[in-house]
């Protein structure tokens, strides 16, 4: 049976893949996609990597540790970051999708962007997947593109502009409210050809710390029972500020939840520490 958003009945087990440029990957079991911020101004890793050489350099540790997938964002998008418009997300991207392709063929990119010119420039260049944080909401030709392109597109839950998207709301039902939205957005996705469609709730954005905690114990009710589930909660506020520690130092307690978002089905864990949630992916294949 698939999920109800109203009733909130989990579904069975399923299977899932998504087609990236024709390669089929299996997502029977969970990936890691490891997070490449390009940015100067990301909250935990700024400025680390926007050169070609570092980037290039964490790229290749991110797969070592087991990672597959790799999420490259050219624009922070914490509370108070700096904007960017596309042409400049471009210039901060540069040859890199090109150069980790002819390094590491094997490796998935991901693009974090919710311009439709970044994400054409990233699929010429050769990227495999679309992560756009603004659900289509921020530029009317996202779905378009995802469209155009065929390829797999990450469709999560947020506030409807650039301006509120850190603007926290209470909403009555949070599982509800997202299964709603994402109702209604992969509908006007299907009916424009994109069928390879994955979805995350949206940790980060716009939610207060206690509907975060209730979407983390009703992760296996998310999603609709049709799409698989992406859940990024890695060093995200709404587990240190409450715990008083800064970003880095909560790996133990996001172990804890990635291993319970696993267990209710979360098919890729978007993470910075790939080696710590490799060790939890083992263990939680160990156990199953």
């Amino acid at each position: 049976m698939l999920s109800n958003p109203l009733t909130l009945q989990p579904s069975d087990p399923k299977t899932y893949s998504i087609n990236c440029n024709g390669r089929l990957v299996p997502l029977d079991i969970p990936k890691i996609m490891g997070i490449l911020n390009l940015t100067p101004d990301s909250f935990s890793d700024g400025g680390k990597f926007n050169n070609e050489k570092s980037a290039l350099h964490h790229a290749e540790k991110l797969l070592k540790e087991g990672a597959e997938i790799l999420d490259i964002g050219p624009q922070s998008t914490r509370p108070n970051a700096e904007f960017l418009n596309a042409a400049e997300e471009i210039s901060r991207i540069g040859n890199l999708i090109s150069l980790i392709k002819k390094e590491f063929p094997e490796a998935l990119i991901s693009l974090d962007s919710f311009y439709a010119e970044t994400v054409r420039f990233g699929f010429n260049e050769g990227i495999d997947l679309i992560n756009d944080i603004s659900g289509g909401q921020y530029d009317a030709e996202m779905f378009d593109i995802a469209a155009e392109t065929k390829l797999p597109y990450i469709l999560m839950h947020v506030n409807p502009s650039y301006e509120t998207m850190h603007d926290k709301i209470k909403f009555e039902d949070i599982t509800l409210e997202v299964n709603q939205y994402f109702s209604k957005k992969t509908k006007e996705l299907l009916e424009k050809g994109v069928n390879d469609i994955i979805l995350d709730p949206g940790f980060g954005f716009g939610k207060t710390v206690d509907d975060q905690m209730k979407m983390i114990q009703e992760v296996k009710y998310l999603g609709l029972g049709i799409f698989p589930l992406l859940i990024g909660i890695s060093r995200k506020s709404f587990i240190y500020k409450p715990l008083g520690k800064s970003p880095l130092d909560i790996n133990e307690e996001t172990q804890k939840l990635h291993m319970k978002v696993l267990e209710q089905g979360a098919k890729i864990i978007r993470v910075h520490d790939v080696a710590s949630a490799k060790a939890t992916l083992t263990l939680f294949l160990r156990k199953k």
